[in-house]
């Protein structure tokens, strides 16, 4: 199990660049199963779980080319659809969570899917229903096996229809969209996911011969269409990586530009960081963070102690709160972050804790910061995981504490960010991978 050995207190100072996004390269990766024509996606980023996904559809029977750096083609012509059933698929997809994407596709165009229950962070519970009662809703049965665990989901014909979702479920949105794009009539999605995930996947079913209205809304229609064909797409840069950069920036009292950060995507990311004091300037479209020897929380307009929440987007997504977390730890003043959506999320701050920060946790879903103003640093220590977004922000932490830290169990971080210690190292960090 390899290991981050990161020397705090190091200042960065530089450009940096961020990666593809995760999460929506997920869904456009499924999403050319839709078709049998070739589909060419640029800006992929280079982690474990695109790369795991990519090499599961090789072993599905697409083929794939790597045409650059960050370039594939994907042709889903010849699936081998006794594969599907396979126990190596389905332990597969146990231990990746974008595979329940593979469903819509699927379904839509073969008429039956086969998936084990996905694996994934552990950050509490993520339900399924969304999913399957989206594509129920279309004209799909689904079967439980419970002796192997797996969902059978099958259907002859996908059959467009009104839907209201019990939650703006991003995953469950991008799987019924997929799934209507190939169903017969017209499907409407009210309290669908708007996140410019789902926004750039139906863009992309749009290129592909989709018919989808309502994109960036919560709302949208869908008119089925026979078949769809190749198209090319580029992935958003990762807006979780952006706010990542932006902490790190703060907590290491650094001066560093972020390049190409596709602003207008950010939403309210830029803002809730202003919210905690940083300083922060739009460049066109690069985001340059000063360094700041200190940084305030703004209190409410009756000086009410400042909340930070999670909501569906338009509001902050859940992903940046363990971020946000750690770095106002730092800060003057307290905030109480209030983790709405996950569980488990908020239950790495012992680990920030034993480092020296004030955190009182109230339960598993709020806990209240109070700010060192940075009188004096976090204590280096030795760290371990728990999952992709507590990892970064674990190595937030490390890298302005006093003294090495080591942070095992890296393998989490590496699903969700690609080669992060040589970018990171290559604008003034100290961290070596054993």
């Amino acid at each position: 199990m390899a290991s981050f050995v990161i020397e705090g207190g190091h200042r960065l100072c530089g450009e940096i660049h961020p990666q593809g996004a995760k999460n929506e390269v997920l869904q456009i990766i499924c999403a050319t199963l839709l078709t049998a024509e070739e589909v060419t996606v640029n800006n992929i980023p280079d982690i474990l779980d695109v790369n795991n996904l990519i090499q599961l559809l090789r072993e599905m029977g697409v083929t794939v080319a790597k045409n650059g750096l960050d370039s594939y083609s994907f042709k889903a012509e010849n699936i081998n659809l006794a594969y599907l059933e396979s126990d190596d698929f389905l332990k597969k997809c146990s231990s990746l969570r974008g595979s329940v994407m593979l469903i819509g596709p699927m379904v839509a165009r073969f008429g039956k899917a086969l998936i084990s229950k996905p694996g994934g962070d552990k950050i509490g519970r993520r339900r399924l229903d969304t999913h399957f009662v989206g594509i129920q809703n279309l004209g799909a049965d689904f079967r439980y096996d419970e002796e192997r665990g797996i969902y059978e989901i099958t259907a002859d014909r996908l059959q467009g229809s009104y839907m209201l979702l019990d939650e703006a479920s991003v995953t469950g949105t991008a799987n019924i969209v997929m799934a209507a794009a190939l169903a017969k009539g017209t499907t409407t999605i009210y309290n669908a996911a708007c996140e410019p995930y789902v926004q750039q996947l139906c863009r992309l079913l749009n290129r592909m011969g989709a018919k989808i209205s309502g994109i960036a809304s919560n709302l949208l229609t869908i008119q089925g269409v026979e078949k769809l064909h190749g198209t090319q797409h580029t992935v958003l840069p990762d807006m979780i990586e952006v706010g990542s950069f932006i902490g790190m920036a703060a907590m290491t009292k650094s001066e560093i530009t972020i390049k190409n950060v596709s602003y207008e995507n950010l939403g309210i990311i830029p803002e809730s960081f202003r919210r905690l004091g940083i300083k922060l300037e739009q460049r066109g479209d690069d985001i340059y963070v000063p360094a700041q020897e200190t940084y305030q929380i703004e209190s409410f307009i009756d000086g009410s102690i400042m909340t930070i929440a999670d909501a569906t987007w338009p509001g902050l997504t859940p992903d940046l709160l363990s971020v946000m977390l750690v770095v106002a730890t730092q800060a003057k003043g307290s905030v109480l972050i209030h983790q709405k959506m996950f569980e488990s999320r908020l239950f790495f701050v012992d680990k920030l804790i034993d480092m020296g920060a004030q955190i009182i946790l109230c339960d598993p879903h709020r806990a209240v910061v109070i700010g060192h103003n940075h009188g004096f640093k976090l204590r280096g220590t030795r760290l371990t995981s728990p999952d992709i977004r507590a990892g970064i922000a674990l190595l937030i932490a490390a890298m302005s504490a006093e003294g090495t830290s080591t942070i095992s169990n890296i393998e989490q971080i590496d699903r969700g960010y690609q080669n992060i210690e040589g970018r990171l190292n290559a604008i003034g960090a100290r961290i070596t991978r054993i």
